[in-house]
């Protein structure tokens, strides 16, 4: 096992690799940027190396800073967390060229799976369906014969990347050019990659992914599946684990099809599989594979008691799965809730400043990830989340029931945050009745009632 790792990340994540490496005797280091010197992770981590200024572009976004920090420490490996170079195949060859350990899969697979469009190839031959659309980025002079070919409503999509940065819904033909224009600026600005693929519109499905845990032995498991349709903006807010939409026959052909696209992708790491599931049909369809932890990540370990951040970490060090698929029992319900810096009064307009007063939620069955305390400035330089509740129970109704009064326990003042927002959410008659689809939240937000 690693004896130290450099964590080149912040926030909540940040802190939830640390408390991991904690556990497993592992000498933590993180990196910080200006804005970042008085954060948790910072006080938390063995060690902490500055790295540059506020901007992500001078701070963590900087190859060079962030590799010579994890030199100068002497750490074995590079923990990427989620965003940042989670998922940049470039960044994971840099480490491995540099004698570090990259907390991730293969630089190989990372690329493959980060490009849309050569995923959805891959998954077609090996049998796997997937939402009908383009298996290659298209051009300009071709939008209005693939758009009628495909049939609108359409979505635009960025080939790589994430977040919903080179995303567009484009209702008819004549939307088409400044939609891709768009939508090629976003993904270019946003990773650096302008191609864009076509996919048909799906507006009422369910956004349901399978949690995979590979190590580099060959061996895939699949820790069941997290219902994540309640989106804004494509950015998930709510999320939940079980699905309870799903018939138990319909959860095996789910997770067996997830299984499926890891040995596809000869994947060795923990991973997401993303499927977009149309209740009417009773059909699922890929749409993507996140290599990486996501955020949303508690719910599956609360359903399961397998800890996916320590697995992830023992699988980079070369080490076997200790657990087979028939090890693997699901237990009661877990939802999670993200808590971010916006104002949802102001069309969710992001909220930094100074946290005057912040009191954290407890009692049985609820779980804090946070990366935030009193008195920290909260910068407008960096992702609006700020902590994630998550609660559980033996039922579905039990855990939104404690996950309303941890709402209502959570203080976070001096800035305005969206919890009032997800409480008034929770109480949605869809939401409580678990019908709710991807477009949920837009049809409350523009119909002025939640």
């Amino acid at each position: 096992m690693f004896k130290k790792i450099l964590i080149a990340n912040r926030g909540e994540i940040a802190v939830r690799i640390i408390r991991a490496a904690k556990e497993m005797n592992i000498k933590t280091v993180v990196v910080y940027s200006e804005a970042d010197r008085n954060t948790p992770a910072v006080r938390m981590a063995d060690q902490s190396i500055f790295i540059g200024g506020s901007p992500l572009n001078e701070s963590y976004l900087n190859y060079q800073h962030v590799l010579s920090a994890a030199l100068a420490s002497g750490a074995e490996a590079v923990h990427p967390g989620y965003g940042l170079f989670a998922e940049n195949a470039e960044f994971a060859e840099a480490c491995i060229a540099l004698g570090l350990n990259f907390i991730g899969p293969s630089p190989d697979v990372i690329r493959k799976m980060g490009d849309k469009t050569v995923a959805r190839e891959l998954m077609k031959k090996g049998g796997v369906p997937v939402v009908p659309g383009t298996d290659r980025a298209v051009k300009e002079e071709e939008l209005k014969k693939i758009g009628r070919d495909i049939g609108f409503p359409i979505m635009m999509k960025a080939a790589v990347g994430g977040g919903g940065k080179g995303m567009r819904i484009i209702s008819k033909e004549d939307e088409l050019l400044r939609a891709y224009h768009l939508a090629v600026e976003e993904a270019r600005n946003g990773f650096g990659d302008q191609r864009i693929f076509l996919e048909r519109y799906m507006p009422d499905v369910k956004h349901i992914e399978v949690q995979i845990v590979s190590d580099k032995y060959k061996n895939h498991v699949h820790l069941y599946e997290r219902d994540c349709s309640l989106q804004r903006r494509h950015q998930k807010v709510i999320e939940e684990a079980p699905a309870v939409i799903l018939e138990e026959k319909e959860r095996l052909f789910l997770t067996n099809q997830a299984l499926k696209v890891a040995e596809l992708a000869e994947y060795d790491s923990v991973g997401t599989i993303e499927f977009l599931y149309d209740p009417d049909k009773k059909e699922f369809y890929f749409i993507e594979m996140n290599t990486r932890i996501q955020v949303e990540h508690p719910v599956s370990e609360i359903i399961t008691g397998i800890d996916l951040v320590k697995e992830q970490i023992s699988i980079a060090a070369g080490n076997k799965l200790t657990f087979k698929q028939k090890d693997v029992k699901r237990s009661g319900h877990a939802v999670e809730c993200r808590i971010n810096a916006e104002d949802p009064e102001k069309d969710f307009r992001p909220s930094p400043g100074r946290i005057n007063e912040y009191w954290e939620p407890g009692g049985p069955g609820v779980r804090v990830d946070s990366g935030i305390l009193s008195g920290l400035e909260v910068s407008p330089f960096y992702d609006s989340l700020l902590l994630k509740i998550i609660t559980t129970g033996k039922n579905r109704e039990e855990t939104l029931r404690k996950m309303k009064i941890a709402l209502n326990e959570c203080v976070v003042k001096g800035i305005s945050s969206n919890i009032g927002f997800l409480l008034k959410l929770l109480n949605n008659r869809d939401v409580l009745s678990g019908s709710y689809n991807t477009q949920t939240i837009a049809r409350i937000i523009n119909g002025g009632k939640i």
